[in-house]
């Protein structure tokens, strides 16, 4: 894994630099904790959110993504939740159809799918996984 492919942790959303950002759709302030405001960048991750929104054509709203781990407590989050881990998103369902999200999101690379809630759809990088 090459130095670039490792995750990075910014104290702060705006310090990402905009060379080092790699999505085009997204903008750090999105996918940062709504906690602290700091932000875990996976690459991988950020890229394949990227992919799913380029495929569709149409935005895509971020409930979640990275949760710093006191804002995690917070919220409930599960202890080892993936959003911790920073490649979690939790994508709002207005606007967009269930299934062609989920399909989407399963061929651009996504392994772990919430699919049981109503307004959004969990997809993560983590073992392969439904629930």
């Amino acid at each position: 894994m090459s130095s670039d492919e490792l995750p990075r942790l910014y104290t702060h959303w705006s310090h990402v630099k905009e060379s080092d950002w790699p999505a085009r759709f997204f903008k750090p302030a999105e996918l940062a904790s709504r906690g602290d405001g700091s932000l875990l960048v996976v690459r991988r991750a950020i890229v394949q959110l990227d992919a799913v929104r380029a495929a569709l054509g149409k935005p895509l709203t971020i409930n979640s993504a990275y949760r710093d781990p006191i804002h995690n407590a917070k919220i409930g989050g599960a202890p080892l939740s993936r959003h911790k881990f920073g490649d979690a998103f939790d994508i709002s369902l207005t606007n967009q159809d269930k299934a062609e999200l989920f399909f989407m999101c399963r061929e651009k690379g996504f392994t772990g799918f919430g699919m049981n809630y109503r307004t959004f759809l969990h997809v993560d990088c983590g073992p392969p996984r439904r629930w």
